[in-house]
């Protein structure tokens, strides 16, 4: 096609013929096999929540507005889901607290300030730790961990005593196995999550824009906060909101060092319970109404999750349109 042609295309709107030609075999077989492949997942989800739903809807029409009470006994068929729901915000929250700025931190290391040759080994170390068994966090928190701790905990729990606030939420504690350390070991099983999503967004900040904040005279810290942070915020946030969603959803490792304790308290070096760890532990004794309010905690765990990916995905959308528009 000669220059005169292309010129006379643009000026009229009209696509080059490669794009407006027929596709062949290969291209249409590909186009779908990938809208199948999207539409399975789609599909799968839904099968997912309507067979729990039903196999929970025993659960939420014996128990009705009780499905948020705060007893939990199966003896006396109560069956109230509030505890397992605290327990599995309180543990995430915890693991936020101290994986996010962690994970930020080591995120902008790798980036910012170690060479590139110092800075693959640690991101070999981090990936290792992300692909590290649950259960093995687990037995490890259990066996080595939580007796370790116990006795920090004590300390804590009587250097606050009879402190307004801290006293509540630092008591003297009962055992290793509680909330804080739940939540602890979520930490270390979400920082290297957090801390890849986060490395690979803000390598993502043009290398121009790094060089002009530099040639203003801007020091490496104002850099980082004014270039680097406003380009990676909407995918660092979503990288938080993923490690969230693992963090509620953990089963073995929070089972083992949460303490089986089906309690709403302040007290965060108390046993408690959440929603995957009950699953785990009382699921293969549980019959009629009980086994319901298994499978429908774990509706509301997978609601919960779903509606929290969601949240991610549209903060990281709405983060690339404005850079995209800025």
């Amino acid at each position: 096609m000669s220059a005169v042609t292309q010129a006379d295309q643009a000026a009229s709107g009209s696509a080059p013929a490669g794009l407006t030609a027929p596709r062949g075999l290969a291209d249409r077989s590909f186009h779908w096999l990938a809208l199948a492949s999207g539409l399975l997942v789609l599909v799968i989800l839904v099968l997912i929540a309507v067979s729990t739903s039903q196999q929970a809807s025993s659960w939420f029409t014996t128990e009705g507005a009780k499905i948020f009470s705060k007893t939990w006994n199966p003896a006396a068929n109560q069956f109230g889901a509030l505890p397992f729901i605290y327990g599995t915000a309180i543990t995430a929250l915890i693991a936020l607290v101290m994986a996010v700025p962690v994970s930020i931190g080591i995120a902008l290391l790798l980036t910012e300030v170690v060479p590139f040759r110092l800075a693959r080994p640690i991101v070999y170390v981090v990936d290792l730790l992300a692909v590290v068994p649950s259960v093995v966090w687990g037995l490890w928190g259990i066996l080595v961990f939580a007796p370790w701790i116990q006795h920090i905990y004590a300390h804590i729990g009587s250097g606050v005593k009879g402190v307004p606030v801290l006293g509540s939420l630092f008591g003297p504690p009962t055992s290793g196995a509680s909330f804080f350390t739940a939540g602890i070991i979520l930490a270390f099983m979400i920082t290297p999550i957090v801390t890849s999503l986060s490395r690979e967004v803000i390598a993502t900040v043009p290398a121009v824009d790094r060089e002009g904040a530099y040639a203003l005279g801007a020091t490496r810290w104002e850099m980082i906060r004014g270039v680097v942070w406003p380009h990676s915020q909407g995918g660092v946030v979503g990288a938080v909101l993923l490690g969230l969603g693992r963090a509620m959803g953990e089963t073995i490792a929070a089972a083992l060092v949460i303490g089986s304790s089906p309690t709403i308290t302040s007290h965060l070096f108390a046993p408690g319970y959440n929603m995957p760890a009950v699953i785990a532990n009382q699921f293969g004794e549980a019959t009629g109404v009980w086994r319901a309010g298994l499978m429908g905690l774990g509706v509301l765990l997978f609601a919960f999750t779903i509606i929290i990916n969601v949240i991610a995905r549209a903060i990281v959308d709405r983060s690339a349109r404005r850079m995209r528009g800025a």
